[in-house]
């Protein structure tokens, strides 16, 4: 009984209209019932999807220690994590704990270096490996930011726009990228990182588990920009049929305030504002991040055009401004204040 009252729960759950849709479909309908108009049909937002894994992962060379050298490694301490390492788990690790185990081993393989005896015959050799495991640490951020689940579903679009006043996964995403983007910093200028604070990698992969925000923002902000630039054509095409001024009937003009009110100030005017902030925090740091490789992947050039510069921040603006400026103009020609409700 529970069980089906739980499932009951979810159903209808999933049938409840996104309150952002609900209320930007009132308004525009709203506004065509004033202006007597048939409320237009919109299309889905064209959006640049993320590459696929195939066309964004980078293969990395092999670099193997054999097992009687490893073996001596048990003076340093770094035998049980090569062993771990190799064992059936170690083998199928996802791309997060990779990327943790070959910072570790970078760090171990240092302090190995700097604690063998002098005449050890294996200082060469690991040197050599060190340096070409530092070459490689920020491919292995690569891999993990762009084909590892956690981070990779936060970049794929979700084609499912915020609702009003849930913006859920902006905290989780923009923790784990400023604590990815200093580790990012340590590595290109080879500084040792603790392996304790190596953990937080885990946790910053399990709290982004449940989330899709940065695609799904992508999908929010092109959403808002279809429905606004489309009610702004629908008032400014109506411009003229709007009578209203001295001498004339206001009452066209009042509804059309009042639903500007209601509707646009009331919800959506703060939503777009939200999106907008958290956009313009969350963005220098993927560009950031996500620059490095990018001359290496074509693929990715529309998707990082689009999303990670400021260009759909920019259409996001100008599609907000122009929708203000045609309210403004019906405004000013009616005579009516703004902020008088």
């Amino acid at each position: 009984m529970f069980s089906s009252a739980l499932l009951l729960s979810a159903i209808l759950s999933g049938c409840e209209q996104n309150s952002t849709i609900a209320s930007l479909k009132q308004y525009q309908q709203r506004l065509a019932n004033v202006l007597d108009i048939p409320s237009p049909d919109l299309p889905e937002p064209n959006v640049i999807p993320f590459p696929d894994k195939r066309d964004l992962y980078i293969p990395i060379d092999d670099i193997r220690i054999n097992l009687i050298d490893a073996y001596e490694l048990r003076k340093c301490g770094l035998f049980n994590l090569i062993a771990e390492r190799n064992s059936i788990l170690g083998k199928v690790q996802d791309k997060t704990r990779q990327l943790r185990y070959e910072i570790m081993l970078t760090n171990g393989l240092q302090y190995c270096i700097q604690n063998l005896p002098a005449d050890s015959t294996l200082i060469h050799t690991l040197q050599d490996i060190h340096k070409q495991k530092q070459t490689q640490l920020p491919l292995h951020i690569w891999n993990m930011l762009t084909t590892g689940q956690e981070w990779r579903q936060q970049w794929v679009i979700h084609h499912q726009v915020f609702p009003l006043t849930s913006f859920y996964g902006f905290d989780e995403l923009m923790g784990a990228i400023s604590y990815l983007t200093l580790i990012n910093a340590q590595i290109e200028k080879a500084k040792y990182i603790e392996n304790t604070e190596l953990e937080r990698l885990l946790t910053h992969q399990q709290t982004l588990h449940p989330f899709h925000y940065f695609g799904q923002l992508i999908y929010s902000m092109e959403t808002a920009i279809v429905w606004l630039n489309s009610i702004t054509s629908m008032l400014a095409d109506q411009q003229q049929h709007i009578i209203c001024g001295k001498n004339h009937n206001q009452q066209k003009a009042e509804y059309l305030s009042n639903v500007f009110y209601k509707f646009f100030a009331k919800d959506i005017q703060p939503y777009l504002a939200k999106l907008d902030s958290q956009y313009n925090q969350i963005q220098p740091e993927l560009n950031e991040l996500f620059s490095s490789q990018l001359e290496q992947h074509l693929h990715l050039q529309g998707y990082y055009n689009h999303y990670l510069t400021n260009e759909l921040q920019l259409r996001f603006r100008t599609a907000t401004l122009n929708h203000v400026e045609q309210w403004k103009q019906i405004f000013q020609r009616c005579n009516i204040k703004v902020g008088t409700r």
